[in-house]
């Protein structure tokens, strides 16, 4: 697998994103944005590519922005 630098700042960028949600998830007691900050850090490491990865960010983002807005 060849990691190129648009690769590594994409997974750095997500992954700064889910560490803040994460951290607000937690101290806010707030499930989805906990949830949320669990998988943005983490799935940069199963998927390849600096466009995939902004991409599925961007779909989990949305999905938090959905669930949140209908009440959970």
């Amino acid at each position: 697998m060849e990691i190129s630098a648009g690769t590594l700042m994409a997974s750095l960028l997500v992954s700064t994103v889910g560490l803040s949600l994460f951290i607000y998830g937690k101290k806010q007691v707030r499930f989805p944005q906990l949830t949320a900050g669990i998988v943005l850090m983490a799935f940069p490491y199963v998927v390849s590519g600096a466009w995939p990865i902004m991409g599925i960010g961007g779909a989990i983002l949305l999905a938090l922005h959905l669930a949140v807005r209908s009440g959970l």
